[in-house]
Order: C-alpha cells, then sequence, then structure tokens
C-alpha cells in the first residue's frame, strides 16, 4: 500500500472554501445537484461509439492497478486511457478548478471535495443507465450524506477512523478518545495522533460530544485547548509511519485510518478499535467533470471499475473495503484484518461534508497547536 494514500485525505482548505463562495456568488448549489437530468444529458447516447472517444483520469498513486489504462483501453474499446496522479486532494483540485477545461474525465477525489466542486457546478450528474454495475454497490453506499442517492459522485473505498494499539503492550484495552488526548501514566508519551486538520481535531471534538463537522468557535476553542493539553504526551504527529511505531514498540496507542492499522501483521498482537464516543465515515469517490468531452466513456470507465473482478483489487491491494458488496463477496478476509468491518457499522460514524469558507477554522486550528511549543 501506498504511504501517498494518506495524503491523499490532506485538507485544501483555501481551495473548498473558494469553491463554496463562488457557488455562492453564483446562487448556491448548481442546479444538477437535484439529481436532475441536464441539457447535457440529453446528449448522451448509451450506445454511443467509445472508439472515438479517449479518457484521462486523474488518481492517487497507488490507488488503481498500474495497469489499468491498458486493461480498460481494451474493455472500454476506447482510443486512449491516461491516467495521471496527484498526491492530495488539494492538488486534484488544483488541477480541476485552475479554469477552462482541465482535460480531465474522471478524477478521484474524498467526497466532501466531490460536494465542494458540485456545488460550483463542476460535475456531471450520475447516469444511473449508463452504470449499471451500481447495483453492486451495497444499498449503504447509496446513503451517504454529502451526495445521498449518488447523484454526482460513485463512492470507490470508504473507512473510519479509530485507535490502533498493542495488545501486548497496553495495560487495559482502549475504548475512549481520552486514552489518546489523556494518556494513563504507562502510555504517556507513547501515543500518536494525526496532524491532517479534520482528523487533527476528530478525536477531541468525538471526546467533548462535538459534530466533526461543527463550524461552531466556542466548541472549536474548546477543541484547542484539549488537544494543547494533550500534547505534551504525545510521543508525536504523525500521519504516515505509526503502524512502524507500533510494530517496534516506540509507540502503544496510535489515532489511525483503519486501512492502515496494521492488523494483520504476523505477530497478531495489533488491534483497532472504534471509540466508544464514536469516530467518522471518510469515503473516496469518482466524479465526472462537466466540462468533459468523453461523458459516455467516463460512465463506461466508472462502470468498469465497479465490475466486481476489477473493484475488488483495492480491497485486496491497498486494504481498504470497498463500498461494492459483489466485489467484497469475492475478497477472502485474513485473521485479523478490518476488511470485515460491516457497512452498517461504517454508517455508525459521521460522514465528513465540506465546510465551504469554515474549512478555514481547521486549518488555522491545525497551525495554531502545532505552533505551541
Amino acid at each position: 500500500m501506498s504511504r501517498t494514500r494518506f495524503t491523499s485525505r490532506l485538507p485544501a482548505a483555501v481551495a473548498v472554501a473558494g469553491l463554496a463562495l463562488a457557488a455562492a456568488a453564483c446562487g448556491g448549489e448548481s442546479s444538477n445537484s437535484s439529481g436532475g437530468t441536464s441539457a447535457a444529458a440529453a446528449d448522451l447516447k448509451p450506445n454511443a461509439d467509445l472508439s472515438k472517444q479517449k479518457l484521462q483520469i486523474t488518481v492517487w498513486d497507488g490507488y488503481t492497478p498500474k495497469e489499468l489504462p491498458e486493461k480498460a483501453k481494451e474493455k472500454l474499446k476506447v482510443s486512449e486511457v491516461e491516467v495521471t496522479l496527484h498526491a492530495t486532494n488539494e492538488e486534484a483540485m488544483t488541477k480541476l478548478t485552475a479554469g477552462g477545461d482541465s482535460g480531465i474525465d474522471v478524477a478521484f477525489v474524498s467526497g466532501q471535495y466531490a460536494q465542494a466542486l458540485n456545488a460550483q457546478g463542476l460535475l456531471e450528474p450520475i447516469h444511473p443507465e449508463l452504470i449499471p454495475n451500481l447495483a453492486n454497490l451495497y444499498p449503504e453506499a447509496t446513503q451517504l450524506s454529502y451526495d445521498k442517492g449518488n447523484k454526482y459522485s460513485v463512492p470507490y473505498t470508504w473507512g473510519t477512523t479509530g485507535i490502533c494499539y498493542r495488545s501486548d503492550l497496553v495495560k487495559a484495552k482502549p475504548t475512549s478518545w481520552n486514552d489518546i488526548l489523556k494518556p494513563p501514566s504507562w502510555a504517556d508519551k507513547k501515543v500518536t495522533m494525526m496532524t491532517t486538520e479534520r482528523w487533527l481535531a476528530l478525536p477531541a471534538l468525538k471526546a467533548l460530544g462535538y459534530s466533526v463537522n461543527t463550524e461552531k468557535d466556542e466548541e472549536i476553542e474548546k477543541v484547542k485547548q484539549l488537544l494543547l493539553d494533550a500534547k505534551p504526551h504525545l510521543l508525536a504527529y504523525d500521519d504516515t509511519t505509526f503502524g512502524d511505531r507500533l510494530k517496534s514498540g516506540e509507540a502503544v496507542m496510535v489515532e489511525a485510518w483503519d486501512g492502515w492499522c496494521p492488523t494483520t501483521d504476523e505477530k497478531q498482537n495489533i488491534k483497532f478499535e472504534v471509540p466508544k464516543e464514536g469516530s467518522d465515515l471518510w469515503v473516496d469517490t469518482m466524479v465526472i467533470m462537466k466540462s468533459s468531452k468523453n461523458k459516455e466513456a467516463a460512465h463506461a470507465f466508472i462502470n468498469y471499475i465497479l465490475d466486481p473482478e476489477i473493484h475488488r483489487w483495492a480491497a485486496e491491494n491497498i486494504n481498504y473495503k470497498v463500498p461494492n458488496k459483489a466485489a467484497m463477496d469475492k475478497v477472502t478476509i485474513s485473521p485479523g484484518s478490518l476488511l470485515g468491518i460491516k457497512p452498517a457499522e461504517l454508517l455508525n460514524g459521521e460522514s465528513l461534508i465540506d465546510l465551504g469558507q469554515a474549512s478555514t477554522k481547521y486549518t488555522r486550528l491545525a497551525e495554531e497547536i502545532k505552533a505551541q511549543s
């Protein structure tokens, strides 16, 4: 699994805020967000000659098979499939919002960023008649709060955040975010937290009983104080190597995204727990750009990804659950793997949504926490 995956959910506070402001200036959410048929939709042809179309995809490195361009071209009979990479959501947003035609047909972005792109009218509505493999999705995958009914995005992977820990080194199983924020003496300076803005705040937000999407200044101020109180007791802020720290014993508990908690390590002593106060539900999605001149091919590509034999690759190679029941039914789940978390359990998490201009509050929060000695 590529470590660049970790940065895929890095916030693009400035970019997302700019999108929301632009949308507001244009009168709010685009008409396409309602799921209605756009004027362009009438031009989409289920039996279009895809050999006259080509595809340009932007995705995180290591998030799809390396042979995807060749295989998709062969299967779809399109003239060309080109895959370009982005390291972060922020980088993807820069590509997609720079003005004019980005040349991108299909983009992989996290759910709240898909929401922001749609708010500015940059996304083509999803036309289900062109993606029959949507039927492979879990019913729960159509009820994601940022895009109920998959009107402008199709989920690719999903998961949650919790506490990853060494069962042989902790004196008590962690069950609360306070076990990270206020670690017992035996865990002092043996705990890590993440620095990505929304995930830096998440443990404190949930410990205090707040929404992961709160915009209230008084709540964010209390979150800030709790995080500052926790900082002296941390080993480090770590978004990338916490699994290695657990394996070596340098850390005993860490805040982690589920797919990167190394529960399948051969020693079988690393476990994952969603704290009792609850957590988030993150989703990475596929969207079609309204500027695409290859919309039928773009829909065909998403349909291809949703084929169980293709989509299962993500679960088997990057260890993240896919919201595709037909694909997950084909995955062999090894002992200790978190791939067995059920969709209903995931939906207990609170979906992260685009906060528009309020995203800058989390940017400032992270900067202030990092600046404190």
